[in-house]
């Protein structure tokens, strides 16, 4: 299942909202402040990279170091996920982060041709503030509400699924996973939550994990 229309995924993103408490306004500000913050859109960039092409979605989770193997054909990593990439001699196509895990490495990375597909909510305007200005390369906007401008919404909650989502909404021929933990036990009941909705969101498009 792809969210090609917002109406398709707003149930969804509905439920969210009612699970964690978060405020649909402020994600939509947000929306407006990446909006206006974006030099570019980068998007039909990334979709010629990843249209027609076997795509690897590294998630974050303490696995992902001995599934290095898994990671080939155009990488799209999960924020944090890309500097232990990028120091393993892997440069990701493309970055899909809500920057809470940015750091000048991806400031470097960027520069030598990554996507940051940069996601708004409203929790991190001051982020956005800080890093969009900062970056220098290739940019892409997102939000978990309405679309607005420039800012998509391609489907997914937290930076992995989104990621899968994306790869999926840009026409890749396959999606591959790894770093992806969704029953690891050392998480708090915030991130558990968020967890349990990968879990059932990446099922909605065929992983099960």
């Amino acid at each position: 299942m792809k969210f090609s229309k917002f109406e398709e995924w707003e149930p969804y993103y509905r439920q969210i909202l009612a699970d964690f408490g978060f405020d649909r306004d402020a994600d939509e500000e947000a929306a407006r402040v990446l909006d206006r913050l974006l030099p570019h859109d980068s998007l039909p960039l990334l979709e010629k990279q990843i249209r027609g092409q076997a795509v690897t979605v590294c998630g974050n989770a303490p696995t992902l170091d001995r599934e290095l193997d898994r990671v080939k054909g155009v990488v799209v990593a999960a924020d944090r996920a890309a500097e232990r990439l990028f120091r393993h001699g892997v440069r990701p196509a493309a970055i899909v982060t809500d920057l809470d895990g940015a750091t000048e490495e991806f400031v470097e990375m960027n520069r030598r041709g990554t996507v940051i597909v940069v996601h708004a909510h409203g929790d991190n305007i001051p982020l956005l503030h800080r890093w969009v200005p900062h970056l220098p390369g290739p940019l892409v906007g997102t939000t978990q509400a309405r679309p607005v401008g420039r800012i998509h919404n391609f489907g997914g909650f937290s930076d992995g699924d989104r990621a899968v989502y994306l790869a999926h909404a840009l026409g890749a021929s396959s999606v591959t996973l790894a770093g992806f933990l969704l029953d690891d036990p050392n998480v708090g009941p915030v991130k558990r939550g968020k967890l349990l909705w990968a879990r059932r969101l990446l099922a909605l498009i065929g992983h099960d994990l």
